[in-house]
């Protein structure tokens, strides 16, 4: 995996998969701010409904681990996430293809959703009460994406702005973590603990996930079922050659690919 170490000043090109989750958020901001504007109670009614509550969840609100990450109420908070995922998921589109970087979103979304389950199930048996507020917003699938570009991309070195320093990604994702490990221990444990969800979602994600996309994989399997069954087709053909030259005296071979062999020259009973 190429790795670089210069400062990187700008944002990435905004396409594929970034132009796609930066404006799917973006609407979803704007949409729920103007059914705010409209319809007050409808609003922050649909918003419960869509953020993720690991109890509503277990019973039966199977969706919300797939669309809490579209609900953002704070405008400033909305901001920053998305220039964040603008710069990430546009940083590792660079390197590799729109659909595993999607797939490692998605994932890491889904994983701060698993551990914030976790949680959840364990705190009756904590000796404190946790505060298990509806999960909202992309701080999962953004620590996800941090996870993957210090792995990956240990060695390019980011501006921490304002201030005009530079900072390896490896370290970037450390202090993160390191952050995260600390919110451990205050009341925003489950918060944590989701986040990190995401970046162990996305560790895994990295280690086991094709680089190139399960798209790419998909396909992959597909065509080689497919060219399996023409293999397969082209054998049986060739077997009933075999079976009726013989019987006209003939004598011709073929591999176990069905492609005919070259005949014995001494053979007098070849056929030409």
């Amino acid at each position: 995996m190429p790795r670089s170490g210069a400062i990187t000043f700008s944002f990435p090109p905004f396409q594929g998969a970034t132009r796609r989750l930066v404006l799917w958020n973006l609407v979803a901001y704007f949409l729920l701010l103007i059914a705010r504007t409209v319809a007050p109670v409808r609003a922050i009614q649909l918003a419960h409904l869509l953020s993720f509550a690991p109890s509503a969840f277990l019973h039966g609100y199977f969706w919300q681990p797939f669309t809490y990450s579209f609900i953002h109420f704070n405008i400033l908070g909305t901001l920053l996430g998305l220039l964040c995922l603008w710069f990430t998921v546009g940083f590792l589109e660079s390197y590799h293809a729109s659909g595993w970087v999607f797939g490692l979103y998605a994932t890491s979304v889904l994983g701060a959703a698993l551990a914030a389950i976790v949680i959840a199930v364990i705190s009756p048996t904590l000796s404190s009460q946790l505060n298990l507020n509806p999960l909202t917003d992309i701080f999962g699938g953004s620590f996800g994406l941090i996870v993957a570009i210090g792995i990956l991309h240990g060695d390019v070195e980011f501006q921490l702005f304002p201030i005009p320093v530079g900072i390896k990604a490896r370290y970037m994702m450390a202090i993160f973590a390191l952050l995260s490990v600390a919110l451990l221990f205050t009341d925003s444990i489950a918060y944590a603990f989701a986040q990190l969800g995401g970046g162990l979602a996305s560790l895994l994600f990295i280690r086991l996930a094709p680089r190139k996309g399960f798209s790419f994989l998909f396909s992959e399997k597909f065509y080689a079922l497919r060219n399996q069954y023409h293999r397969w087709k082209r054998r049986r053909a060739a077997r009933k050659f075999e079976v009726y030259m013989r019987s006209q005296g003939r004598t011709v071979r073929f591999d176990g690919n069905g492609r005919q062999l070259d005949e014995d020259p001494d053979d007098k009973k070849r056929w030409n």
